[in-house]
C-alpha cells in the first residue's frame, strides 16, 4: 500500500472529526442561547465549507500520487 494514501486518508479522517466537534459546538451554544442561533449558524455554514473544501483538495489530492 502506498502509504502517501495512507496518510492523505488520516487527513480526510481528521476533516470529518473537526466538522463533527464543529457542528457539536455550535449545537451547544445555540442551546445555551438561543437567540444567537442566526449568527451561529452563519458560523457554522462558513465553517463547515472551509473544512469540506479541506477534504475536496485531500480528496483530489489522492488522485495525483501515485
Amino acid at each position: 500500500m502506498n502509504l502517501a494514501i495512507l496518510a492523505l486518508g488520516i487527513g480526510v479522517l481528521g476533516v470529518s472529526l473537526g466538522e463533527g466537534i464543529l457542528v457539536a459546538n455550535i449545537a451547544q451554544a445555540s442551546a445555551r442561547q438561543p437567540e444567537m442561533f442566526g449568527k451561529l449558524r452563519t458560523l457554522m455554514i462558513m465553517g463547515v465549507d472551509f473544512i469540506e473544501g479541506t477534504f475536496f483538495v485531500l480528496l483530489a489530492s489522492t488522485f495525483f500520487v501515485n
